[in-house]
């Protein structure tokens, strides 16, 4: 199936990746149409068409799949379930199957364990005493983690000692859960993987990540020599997970990197933040090749456009800093038009280039 330039893409959310998507589909051709709960979310700013809608109004989805000719989402936090409407209507990319698993931090775990990969030791979690054994079982230090709905370190509590148990359950607010073992790791580092519908798979260079309280800071590009095994082994199991789930646009996976090797976090079936310097750093980037997939067209190079690239965050008052910053020749600044900075938002990036 092919959706030729002209088209309309469907992007359910509004977030800042939405708004990246609807960039890159601008830039060859197509329109964008975005389905968000808010009411004047980021994306669509830059879309043609923008529908206000909750996530789990099967209607509401149903007429915005009958508006498009091919669909995709920009965040896995969306019920997976309602969005059976908008398959009856339209193609859906990347599977449902593959937001059902990346949504569940079992299943998810689970998911991978079964095709080699090797998630930190966990145990599954559904109330105090449940928690309790498992920290009999895992061991402290240890994380615990709601199976759904968490992001940039929300939904989360760290166990330092087995007397913490309550209150970690308590800030979970006794939500389904994991309890994860810390991973004693030198680097986190991701896998960026885009797969078309004819089974093309290609893979961008592997970034270093460093994150400051569950959110991701910044980006290196290439990742290192050091990292070359851990990378190797994670390439070769994302491979097989993309194609276990039929994969079709992007898929992010991260890692941490051991003394054994690549230690698997979570993955995202979508363009994530890990790959935002793909934009200026990469010949194709992550969103455009992401459109180019879902839409049935060949996948573009993603050789890198330099010796080495890095990207940051701008994180709440950070961005306040934008004068500056397009002050420096060197900076390709992107901020995401989310109004006042508020701590912990990610406001923007910026991007540099080392030739």
């Amino acid at each position: 199936m092919t959706v030729p330039p002209g088209s309309t893409i469907g992007i359910v959310g509004g977030g800042q990746l939405g708004r990246m998507l609807a960039a890159a589909a601008a830039q060859i051709g197509y329109k964008c149409h975005v389905y968000a709960p808010d009411e004047a979310p980021p994306a669509a700013q830059l879309a043609s068409s923008f529908t206000r809608g909750r996530f789990g109004d099967e209607a509401a989805l149903a007429r915005f799949g009958a508006s498009v000719d091919v669909a995709t989402y920009e965040f896995e936090n969306i019920a997976a379930g309602p969005l059976a409407a908008l398959c009856a209507e339209a193609p859906l990319f990347p599977p449902r199957r593959a937001l059902e698993i990346a949504q569940d931090r079992l299943l998810e775990k689970e998911f991978v364990a079964s095709l080699g990969g090797r998630p930190a030791r966990y145990a599954a979690v559904d109330d105090l005493p449940g928690l309790q054994s498992a920290l009999e079982e895992i061991g402290a230090p240890a994380i615990l983690k709601t199976r759904r709905f968490g992001y940039d370190g929300k939904g989360q509590a760290r166990i330092a000692q087995a007397g913490d148990a309550t209150a970690a359950w308590d800030a979970v607010r006794g939500a389904p859960s994991i309890l994860e073992a810390f991973v004693e790791f030198s680097a986190e580092f991701s896998i960026l993987l885009c797969g078309s519908a004819n089974g093309e798979t290609v893979l961008w260079d592997s970034p270093r990540n460093a994150h400051q309280a569950g959110i991701l800071r910044h980006c290196e590009i290439p990742a290192g020599p050091d990292l070359a095994g851990a990378i190797a082994e994670a390439e070769a199991l994302s491979r097989r997970i993309a194609e276990a789930l039929g994969h079709v646009g992007m898929l992010c996976l991260e890692f941490f990197a051991s003394e054994d090797g690549a230690v698997f976090n979570e993955m995202a079936p979508r363009v994530h933040n890990s790959g935002h310097w793909t934009i200026e750093g990469a010949v194709t980037s992550q969103f455009e090749n992401h459109i180019r997939a879902i839409c049935g067209l060949p996948l573009g190079s993603t050789a890198l456009a330099a010796r080495r690239v890095r990207m940051d965050n701008l994180i709440g008052d950070e961005v306040l800093g934008w004068r500056d910053l397009l002050a420096d020749p060197a900076a390709h600044l992107h901020l995401y038009g989310k109004g006042e900075p508020s701590p912990g938002r990610k406001m923007g990036h910026v991007t540099r280039l080392f030739f």
